[in-house]
């Protein structure tokens, strides 16, 4: 059919074709979002083109294998990008308010492993009636779009939003457990921990993590350019402190992590005084529709009673605005 400006409509659209629209533009490809949709491809291509008729303006070019998005159709999957999420996030709203009390968190794995669900069992005692669900993955979700209502953020302050809520800080700094300390050699001074394995991140020699790495902790103790008796690394920083907390080696720990393990003495910081701050700090960050509703500003304030605990622990103290340097 042919489109022109007599065709152009003022009334708005209606909305049940924006799916298939949605479909075909992410997999430029009838066949392909109509499997998604478990619909067959004639009935896709008549929803576009119903679509296109209410439009009033081609979305789509076909070729004989593949077809590709018009101006148009750029500029209406640029909407449609933005309020389908809304709209699904808006739902799932809907059905968890009308069920079960749900607090959704996504935070990074190492966290959820090491330091959230060890202690969630506390807030579940408190509020039974209250459900958790965590997301534990590097994604980065938008608050404003999706269902999530907690993210606990890893960065620097000048990355955080306004209104993010400072947990605690960070720094380095050489554990061990005691079984290490009962071994032949020796742990008395900085130069003692050549002598054994050094525990680290397979990845911690990129820019953003340096401040983590023992070749770092060394050169400040001006021990450049020497190595250890081997090296032991790990891709996520709980794999590192399991290999400690058995006896493996000696890792460059982060107190925050590991303060359960410290509290029960199952790991002993070797020096203090040769601590290294980074700057970096963990942030809890609230979606605007969930700091309305009773249960999430619950976690989180539970979050950040749990937070000063854990500062007490890493010697920190209670001040939320304590700067961390990276020297």
């Amino acid at each position: 059919m042919l489109h022109s400006q007599t065709h152009l409509r003022t009334r708005p659209i209606q909305a049940g074709h924006l799916r298939a629209f949605d479909a075909v533009a992410r997999h430029l490809n009838f066949r392909l979002a109509a499997e998604e949709m478990a619909l067959t491809q004639s009935a896709v291509s008549r929803q576009i083109q119903a679509l296109e008729d209410e439009v009033g303006v081609p979305l789509f070019l076909r070729h004989t294998r593949a077809v590709e998005l018009t101006v148009a159709g750029t500029q209406l999957l640029q909407a449609v990008n933005q309020a389908l999420p809304r709209i699904d996030a808006a739902v799932r709203q809907i059905r968890q308010s009308a069920g079960r009390k749900q607090v959704s968190v996504t935070t990074f794995a190492s966290f959820a492993s090491m330091w959230l669900i060890p202690r969630l069992e506390a807030f579940q005692r408190a509020y039974p009636d209250i459900d958790i669900r965590i997301d534990a993955s590097d994604t980065s979700f938008d608050l404003e779009l999706s269902d999530i209502d907690i993210a606990i953020r890893y960065a620097p302050a000048t990355r955080l939003p306004a209104g993010a809520r400072r947990l605690f800080g960070e720094y380095v700094t050489p554990m061990a457990s005691p079984w290490l300390l009962k071994g032949t050699a020796s742990l008395r001074q900085p130069a003692d921990v050549l002598k054994h394995t050094l525990i680290e991140a397979g990845d911690a020699y990129t820019p953003h993590l340096q401040w983590l790495t023992w070749r770092r902790w060394l050169d400040t103790q001006g021990l450049e350019r020497v190595q250890p008796k081997r090296w032991l690394s790990f891709n996520y920083a709980y794999q590192m402190v399991q290999a400690a907390l058995s006896g493996q080696g000696i890792v460059l720990a982060r107190p925050p992590l590991v303060a359960e393990s410290l509290t029960r003495g199952e790991l002993l910081e070797l020096f203090p005084g040769t601590r290294l701050h980074s700057p970096m700090a963990y942030w809890l960050l609230m979606a605007p529709r969930g700091a309305v509703r009773p249960e999430v500003k619950a976690f989180a304030d539970w979050l950040e009673q749990q937070a000063v605990a854990t500062r007490a622990v890493a010697g920190e103290g209670d001040d939320p605005d304590l700067r961390d340097d990276l020297d």
